[in-house]
């Protein structure tokens, strides 16, 4: 097939007017002008008119399994107050519900033009009954804060995720999950050649309890009668390569949004540096700090964005997120907003090779919307216009939008 539209976005230089992609299979097979490609090839033409033609946007963290929890924790200063809450609408769910659940999120995310996921479950045992329509890397969350001296969550987990396609590992975060939990995770991801992720200085509470053992994360720790900080003083960044090793570029960093210089510095100074994943709309949502995304792209780290959970989310628009990030961070190009949702976060998934541009060789998922209309910036109009996504073709073929 040839798809032609006004404009084609390859992430490789400039847009191409008049363009078209060439798929053959599930790959693309040719990129360019549309009578140079037509006059090259045969195969049937699918016009698409004034459509701008982009790649697939790539989410780089968010939990499916909690779509079903929009609009249902209230807004809170308290980030133990939101876990609190996030708990207790858990405990109402059935294995049922978050397959409805992870489901519906699936949907929902294509809609918005999202054909690959890095998706975080706490349920690893479900994914055998689900079908993703998407290119998914299921991580399996793991916390043993309750009895941190058992790991054996893990060789449970390994288990359920050892015939899926793409998988990873997801110590939960510090204060959930054993520094023997994240060593062992660690060992493991080497040991397999899968990711590994983890949220880390999500919050000042988190910083407050790392450093000073104080604060309202710090009491709600205490109420479990566990502690799994091994010494006081450190920052959360400070605590994990303590706890996890060297930290190095199969991991996927979530949130740093409480962070000082020092962190910046010890994690930059860890080689190949981790992948860190922003989440802004959920950064709003907790009024946490601004995030440090200047410094972390001057110390030459890969960002990329997440849209999180529903939990502390309204949808899962990933053009959505590049609009808030773009209104707190007014000096980034529309075009390098759009390459945190394609080819870094191709890049954070070691898919920078086949995933998050559109180029020959390159998977043929890819994304239409609406063209804006002559004077404005392309990249501009994908931030500003583009939650009217018009056609989603994931491994080459047309996805009939839910």
């Amino acid at each position: 097939m040839i798809f032609r539209a006004r404009t084609v976005v390859t992430m490789d230089g400039a847009p191409i007017d008049n363009g078209a992609v060439a798929v053959t299979g599930t790959k693309i097979s040719a990129v360019g002008n549309f009578a140079d490609i037509r006059a090259a090839r045969s195969g049937h033409v699918i016009d698409l008119g004034e459509q701008i033609l982009l790649p697939g946007l790539i989410n780089a963290h968010c939990h499916l399994d909690y779509t079903n929890l929009r609009g249902k924790i209230p807004r809170t200063p308290s980030f133990a107050n939101w876990i609190r809450s996030i708990n207790a609408e858990k405990e109402k769910l059935s294995a049922k519900d978050y397959i409805a659940s992870i489901n519906a999120g699936f949907a929902e995310s294509m809609r918005f033009g999202t054909t690959t996921i890095a998706n975080l479950t706490a349920f690893p045992e479900l994914i055998a009954r689900i079908r993703s329509p998407v290119r998914t890397w299921w991580f399996a969350e793991m916390i043993n804060v309750r009895d941190p001296s058992k790991t054996d969550v893990l060789d449970r987990t390994i288990e359920l995720l050892a015939n899926t396609e793409h998988w990873g590992l997801a110590p939960h975060a510090l204060f959930t999950a054993s520094p023997n939990l994240f060593q062992r995770s660690g060992e493991i991801a080497r040991q397999r050649d899968v990711l590994l992720t983890t949220h880390i200085a999500e919050s000042e509470e988190e910083m407050q309890m790392s450093v000073d053992r104080a604060g309202s994360l710090y009491d709600f720790l205490s109420e479990l009668g566990v502690d799994l900080f091994e010494a006081e003083g450190r920052t959360p960044v400070e605590q994990m390569l303590h706890s996890a090793g060297p930290i190095n570029d199969r991991w996927l960093l979530v949130h740093l949004n409480s962070i000082l210089d020092s962190d910046l510095e010890l994690l930059a100074a860890q080689q190949p540096k981790p992948n860190v994943v922003h989440c802004p709309r959920s950064h709003e949502y907790f009024g946490h700090p601004p995030f440090a995304f200047e410094p972390l792209r001057k110390r030459g780290f890969n960002v990329c964005l997440g849209t999180d959970s529903l939990a502390s989310n309204d949808d899962l628009s990933l053009f959505a997120e590049m609009r808030q990030f773009q209104s707190a961070h007014h000096g980034v190009s529309p075009r390098e907003i759009l390459e945190l949702a394609t080819t870094n976060a191709a890049a954070a998934l070691r898919q920078e090779k086949i995933l998050g541009r559109i180029r020959p060789g390159f998977y043929a998922d890819f994304i239409t919307i609406p063209n804006g209309g002559p004077g404005t910036d392309v990249f501009e109009q994908i931030i500003t216009f583009a939650d009217a996504v018009l056609t989603v073709l994931i491994r080459g073929s047309i996805v009939d939008l839910p």
